[in-house]
C-alpha cells in the first residue's frame, strides 16, 4: 500500500457483466422488444382501425386518413403504454418460458433430440407464459386498444372530437363507468387469445430453429442445404414465420376480442363472443351472395397488415435477441477469483 486510497470507479465492467450474465434472459428481451415494438406500432394500431371499421379501406387509404386526420402522432397513439409494460410483459413472459424449459430439462422430460419433443418444450412453456402473463397485461391491453379507437368510440356516440384524452383520462374514464372491472374488459378471450397464440408461437419457433440446425444446448449449427442462408438469417425467418402463422391461426378471436371491447368502451349493447363472430360471418345482409365467404373476409380483414407487423415486430425481436445472447454470452471472464454468482 502507498497509501493512496483508490477511488471507486462509477463503471465495474465486471461487476457490470457479471449482471449481464445473471439476468441475461430479461436483458435480451428488454432490449429487443423495445426496438422491435416501436417499429411495428404504426403497423399494429392501422390493424385495430381495420378490425372495427364498418366500411371496405385499403390500408394505405386507412393510412392517408389517419395521417390527415391526426398527423405522425395518429400512429404512434397509446404507444407509450407497450413500452412501458414491455420492461414487465417481455422479461417475464421470456423468464417463464426459460425457466419453464429448464424444469423440462433438468427432469428429463421431453429431451430427446427430435422435433416433437423440441416443439413440445416450446409450446407447453409457451402457454404457461402467456397464460399468467394474461393477468397483468389485459389492463394495458385494453387501454391501448381504447387509445387507439379513440375516434371511432367517439363518432360511435355521436361525438365530435377535437382534442383526444390522454392515457390517465382514458384510463379514469374505464375506471369511473365501470370501476376496476371495467379494466379487464375481454378478459377471458385476452386470456384464450394469449395462451394458446403464445403456445404456438413458441411451438413453432422451436420447432423451425430446431431444423434449421439449432441445437438442444442452443448453440446454431450449418443450416441445412436445402435452405441456403447465412446463419445470422436463421433467427429472423423462424421469429417471422413463427410470428404470422400463430398469428393468422388466432386472428379471428384477435378481431371479436376488439370487437367485444370497442363496444363495451362505446357504451353500446354487450354482444358476447358467438354472437360478434356469428354477426361478423353473416355480415350486414344475409341475403347476400356467398355471405359465409364474405364474413371470413370479414373476420380476416387486416390481417394483411398484421402479417407486415409480425415480420417486422418478431423477425426484428428474435434477431436482436440472439445478438444480445451472442454478446452476453462472449463477454470476458471476470478478472476477480472471489466473485460470487
Amino acid at each position: 500500500m502507498d497509501g493512496k486510497r483508490t477511488p471507486n470507479p462509477v463503471y465495474d465492467p465486471d461487476k457490470f457483466n457479471s449482471f449481464l450474465r445473471r439476468n441475461k434472459a430479461v436483458v435480451c428481451a428488454l432490449s429487443a422488444s423495445y426496438v422491435s415494438t416501436f417499429a411495428g406500432y404504426p403497423l399494429d394500431s392501422l390493424k385495430s382501425r381495420l378490425q372495427t371499421t364498418k366500411t371496405r379501406i385499403s390500408v394505405p387509404h386507412l393510412a392517408v386518413l389517419v395521417y390527415r386526420e391526426e398527423g405522425i402522432i395518429g400512429f404512434y397513439r397509446g404507444l407509450w403504454i407497450p413500452l412501458m409494460t414491455i420492461s414487465f410483459v417481455r422479461a417475464a413472459s421470456f423468464t417463464i418460458y426459460s425457466r419453464t424449459k429448464e424444469v423440462f430439462r433438468n427432469h428429463h422430460i421431453l429431451c430427446r433430440d427430435s422435433i416433437v419433443d423440441v416443439s413440445l418444450t416450446g409450446g407447453i412453456s409457451g402457454a404457461m407464459s402467456g397464460a399468467l402473463i394474461s393477468f397483468g397485461s389485459a389492463p394495458f391491453e385494453l387501454v391501448k386498444v381504447r387509445r387507439q379507437l379513440e375516434y371511432a368510440i367517439a363518432a360511435s356516440k355521436g361525438i365530435s372530437l377535437v382534442k383526444p384524452p390522454g392515457t390517465l383520462e382514458a384510463v379514469k374514464e374505464i375506471y369511473r363507468n365501470n370501476g376496476f372491472a371495467g379494466l379487464y374488459t375481454g378478459f377471458r378471450l385476452h386470456f384464450v387469445r394469449d395462451t394458446a397464440g403464445t403456445a404456438l408461437y413458441f411451438l413453432e419457433y422451436d420447432g423451425m430453429r430446431h431444423l434449421l440446425g439449432r441445437q438442444r444446448s442452443g448453440e446454431q449449427g450449418p443450416t441445412p442445404t436445402w435452405l441456403p442462408i447465412h446463419p445470422s438469417l436463421v433467427p429472423f425467418v423462424c421469429g417471422s414465420l413463427s410470428g404470422v402463422t400463430s398469428w393468422a391461426l388466432i386472428y379471428p378471436l384477435d378481431v371479436v376480442k376488439t370487437k367485444v371491447q370497442n363496444r363495451a368502451l362505446a357504451g353500446e349493447r354487450y354482444r358476447g363472443p358467438w354472437e360478434t363472430l356469428h354477426r361478423l360471418v353473416r355480415g350486414p345482409d344475409p341475403s347476400a351472395p356467398k355471405p359465409i365467404l364474405a364474413g371470413i373476409a370479414r373476420i380476416y380483414r387486416g390481417l394483411g397488415v398484421s402479417a407486415l407487423r409480425s415480420i417486422t415486430t418478431h423477425g426484428l425481436l428474435w434477431t436482436l435477441f440472439d445478438m444480445t445472447a451472442h454478446y452476453i454470452d462472449n463477454l470476458p471472464p471476470s478478472s476477480r477469483r472471489d466473485e460470487q454468482y
